[in-house]
């Protein structure tokens, strides 16, 4: 595949970009999340309008759930597109090293490191590469992609 002269090179992404798309995509959890809750207080209102009080969700089963949803999303957006809605905003996209978009194993696995180690990825900070830990590991990379469409490999 050829670059367009109109195309910003594929470097990598600086951690005040990466901060600010995984801020956004934090959002974007807390919205799923959000969501949620209130469906199951509509179906517990529908079931029983009379006795209807919302649901209080205890911290261990609010917090799994949580930690469920973000590897779920970050998976099924890295495995597609590449692209989470934070690094679609802020034109980023996860690749390999290579330059290939993740397989399904390999952004489930980069999902869980980066919920669950979530301070590894302030490495890009000071690598000179602006690798997070879970890159090192993973032999995956940050870049700025500002292209609408995935395509299997990028420049």
């Amino acid at each position: 595949m050829t670059e367009h002269l109109d195309q910003p090179p594929h470097r990598p992404a600086g951690i005040v970009t990466r901060a600010t798309a995984a801020v956004i995509d934090l959002g974007v959890v807390l919205a799923i999340m959000g969501v949620t809750y209130l469906g199951l207080a509509l179906v517990r209102l529908l079931y029983s309008p009379q006795n209807f009080r919302f649901p209080e969700p205890a911290v261990v089963a609010s917090a799994t759930a949580t930690l469920t949803v973000s590897v779920v999303y970050l998976t099924g957006c890295w495995a597609t597109t590449g692209r989470t809605v934070g690094a679609l905003a802020m034109g980023l996209r996860v690749v390999t090293a290579k330059g290939r978009l993740l397989r399904l194993p390999r952004a489930a696995v980069r999902a869980v490191l980066c919920v669950l180690f979530a301070v590894g990825l302030l490495w890009a900070a000071v690598d000179p590469r602006r690798r997070s830990l879970q890159d090192i590991v993973l032999r995956t990379r940050v870049v700025y992609d500002w292209r609408k469409e995935s395509s299997e490999l990028i420049g």
